[in-house]
């Protein structure tokens, strides 16, 4: 393999023209969206080409077409090009002093818990820099993508220190108008539509189950993807959806959605904040933990609001 030197190595221009080149198979194309000549994107691309002593295009008579070197080389380059784009933005924005915090968190926790938990954190510590990640497993850990991961889980993953957050506890939610009168007696959720998670599809069986009852078809309805679509599924009428309650605590609150039967489910696992081992004792992690530990302290004291049931 031939040992690049300072001299052969790529410049940021030519990696640049390459790019839209491949993206647009055009030469002419390229130029437009760089302001640069025809002419001077094909020297580029040329002088490219030259360096690595690889080609990566096809010159034909019906345009460009890349080489099998030259598909991998794009795909590679789009991402070298988005990270100096990111590392820039991320400079300007927040300053050289900054530290990247990196987070991972399904993208309904993020929404409707981490991000009001966060409220006031980048006013207080200016020099962190959150980059938060809608990611759903804690796999980013081992390989060092994220820093902190936020889970729903047993709390037990390898070479990762668990701090739980708080038990889940789902509750059968609707539209306030949904119900044409108050609830009797279990039986009488088969005369509505159940709303399904994808995430948690026996849900409703083990509803039922956990009250020593059965109904008809508890996992027939609407599937959707994650409780946030659940949850405005049955904000706009489309069933009774069960979901955790402290996703639900605002729209309970306001009246938006009343629960339909006076039941919390305690699910089997917790949510918990989660990073490796190793960085414990770092400033960036140690201090997010201070500050989400005292959020849901100061959650939990603020829960004795009462929720509305359905009247």
């Amino acid at each position: 393999m031939q040992k690049m030197t300072a001299r052969t190595y790529p410049s940021t221009t030519s990696l640049r023209c390459f790019e839209a080149s491949a993206r647009f198979l055009s030469f002419t194309k390229a130029a437009q969206i760089l302001h640069m000549t025809q002419s001077a994107v094909s020297k580029q691309v040329a002088h490219l080409e030259c360096s690595l002593k690889t080609q990566l295009f096809e010159r034909c008579l019906q345009g460009l077409q890349l080489t099998p070197s030259g598909e991998l080389f794009f795909k590679e380059t789009q991402q070298i090009l988005g990270q100096i784009e990111q590392s820039v933005l991320n400079l300007l924005s927040h300053g050289s002093d900054a530290e990247t915090l990196k987070i991972s968190v399904h993208p309904t926790l993020c929404a409707r818990w981490l991000i009001p938990a966060l409220k006031g954190f980048c006013k207080q510590y200016p020099n962190f820099h959150l980059d938060i990640q809608e990611q759903l497993c804690s796999s980013d850990l081992d390989n060092n993508i994220t820093d902190i991961a936020f889970l729903y889980g047993s709390g037990v993953w390898r070479d990762m220190t668990s701090i739980e957050l708080f038990s889940e506890y789902c509750v059968a939610v609707c539209k306030p108008d949904l119900l044409e009168r108050p609830l009797s007696n279990l039986d009488e959720f088969q005369d509505y539509v159940l709303i399904q998670s994808q995430s948690r599809p026996r849900a409703w069986e083990e509803y039922f189950q956990m009250q020593e009852t059965m109904t008809e078809h508890p996992l027939f309805g609407p599937r959707f993807d994650t409780f946030y679509a659940c949850i405005h599924a049955a904000m706009s009428g489309c069933g009774i959806a069960l979901v955790p309650k402290f996703l639900v605590k605002k729209e309970l609150q306001s009246g938006e959605l009343v629960v339909a039967w006076p039941y919390e489910m305690q699910t089997q696992y917790s949510y918990y904040m989660t990073f490796s081992t190793s960085m414990t004792n770092t400033n960036k992690v140690s201090t997010m933990v201070e500050w989400i530990k005292t959020f849901v302290k100061n959650s939990m004291e603020e829960h004795q609001t009462p929720i509305k049931l359905s009247a």
